[in-house]
């Protein structure tokens, strides 16, 4: 499955992971402003806000995983397996596909605020991409310097959550994830004290033992609990390094490794790519399962004001440093 989450230090930062048996073929891409989106209920958009996220081309239009734009607004989709409705066309409202969703958003919103407004008059519509690349069941985590915000659409409609910690995984709903999050109330970073009887000396005989009952396994609610405390705990310097650094380390935390989730006939689920996009830098970051030496690519460094995509393969093999 997988897990999104935002970053603020002195700038803004958002990325996730993306958790999958196979990969189909993911690149970092560049829109760049003067790109012609056609929707396919809204027309076509040729001027807009350029992007820089993971995406899989399909006869050049880009299936964005996760984004950023210019203006330092975010965006990833997540597997809502189960759980995800998409509406039927309605003619008084803008009914945007499923999978350009994120463009949608990002190619003309430049806040969450304007986000906001532009889902209030959207329908979220099931229309497939093409019967190759049918409708995926995703819900998305959207998000800026400002807050996040979590859109699902389901049987009873869009619903459209604050998400004051910044977090998304996959099942069951946010609204039933965030409440998930009372059951953990007494984690802390901090040593714990004894409240369980005076009666007795109890002592902590560990370091971390404020932690104890964080769940450690790989499904989606406990990844969820997991990522939140990591991220709300998180204590990091400033500069972009520093930022950067740790926002992998918060993600670091939900890894999977291939052998911990098998799938089906000897096929395991395993962290294709981690992520992380600066709003102040427009660099995207990223490593991979075999690829952990961070690598980068500047949104600003291509051609903005073109009319072509810009796509860069993800660098997969293992890059070691050799000191001596």
């Amino acid at each position: 499955m997988c897990t999104a989450a935002t970053y603020q230090t002195k700038g803004f930062y958002m990325g996730r992971t993306l958790d999958y048996e196979f990969s189909y073929g993911d690149e970092i891409t560049v829109t760049p402003r003067n790109y012609e989106f056609q929707f396919r209920h809204m027309g076509s958009v040729s001027s807009h806000y350029a992007m820089i996220g993971m995406a899989h081309v399909a006869g050049d239009y880009p299936l964005y995983y996760d984004a950023m734009n210019e203006k330092g607004l975010g965006m990833a989709g997540l597997n809502f397996v189960g759980n995800a409705v998409f509406q039927e066309v309605d003619d008084t409202r803008n009914n945007v596909a499923q999978f350009e969703f994120i463009p949608w958003i990002l190619c003309q919103c430049a806040t969450l605020e304007e986000a906001k407004k532009l889902l209030s008059r959207m329908n979220l519509v099931g229309t497939p991409f093409s019967p190759q690349l049918p409708t995926a069941q995703l819900h998305w985590l959207i998000a800026d310097k400002t807050g996040s915000l979590t859109v699902e659409c389901m049987a009873d409609g869009l619903h459209i959550y604050d998400n004051p910690v910044g977090v998304l995984t996959n099942n069951p709903p946010f609204d039933k994830q965030l409440f998930h999050l009372n059951d953990f109330m007494h984690l802390s970073p901090k040593q714990p004290e004894n409240t369980f009887s005076q009666d007795l000396n109890l002592q902590s005989y560990s370091r971390g033992m404020g932690a104890l009952g964080l769940p450690g396994d790989l499904s989606s609610a406990s990844r969820f609990v997991r990522v939140a405390f990591t991220k709300l705990n998180s204590r990091s310097g400033n500069s972009e390094n520093e930022s950067v650094s740790q926002f992998f380390h918060i993600l670091g935390s939900v890894d999977q490794q291939r052998g911990c989730c098998e799938v089906a006939n000897g096929k395991y689920e395993i962290t294709l790519y981690t992520s992380c996009c600066s709003a102040d830098t427009g660099i995207y970051y990223y490593t991979t399962y075999e690829n952990h030496q961070l690598s980068g690519v500047n949104m600003y460094r291509e051609n903005l004001d073109g009319d072509t995509l810009t796509r860069y393969p993800l660098i997969n093999g293992e890059q070691i440093h050799m000191q001596n």
